[in-house]
């Protein structure tokens, strides 16, 4: 796995588990499988995989699975601090940011959310969720 060097100790660790959960992405269909790891500001990390169905609009991301699994055990009020996106295609490194609709789930918990992932490069890379999503619907 590439890694780019600026990223913090906390961050790699995220990085860690997200690649974790990638593992057991259900990636059937497309070979795409992600991997996504949340840290709230409890400093509690969740993770999920995104879970593909034969009828591709009911399968769901790694993202939103993840803030899913930070809703169930924090509750509503949760507030995310981080999250990264891991991704592999037919077992290779791929490049991956957060969909638009994950995008806007993350604004949901966590409007200044350090959001992680991989660049075209595959390096992984980091920004805030504001950026990702400049015009968020409100």
């Amino acid at each position: 796995m590439h890694i780019d060097p600026v990223l913090s100790p906390d961050d790699l660790v995220l990085v860690k588990n997200a690649a974790a959960a990638c593992l057991n992405a259900y990636a059937k269909y497309s070979g795409f499988a992600v991997g996504s790891a949340v840290r709230t500001s409890t400093g509690h990390i969740y993770l999920g995989a995104n879970v593909e169905n034969v009828s591709y609009p009911v399968g769901t991301c790694a993202e939103r699975n993840a803030i899913a699994a930070a809703v169930a055990a924090e509750g509503p009020n949760v507030r995310i601090t981080s999250i990264t996106v891991v991704a592999r295609s037919k077992g290779a490194d791929a490049a991956c940011s957060p969909c638009g609709a994950c995008r806007q789930a993350i604004l949901e918990f966590g409007l200044d959310a350090t959001v992680i992932y991989r660049g075209s490069d595959l390096l992984m890379r980091q920004t805030n969720a504001r950026a990702l999503l400049p015009m968020p619907f409100e």
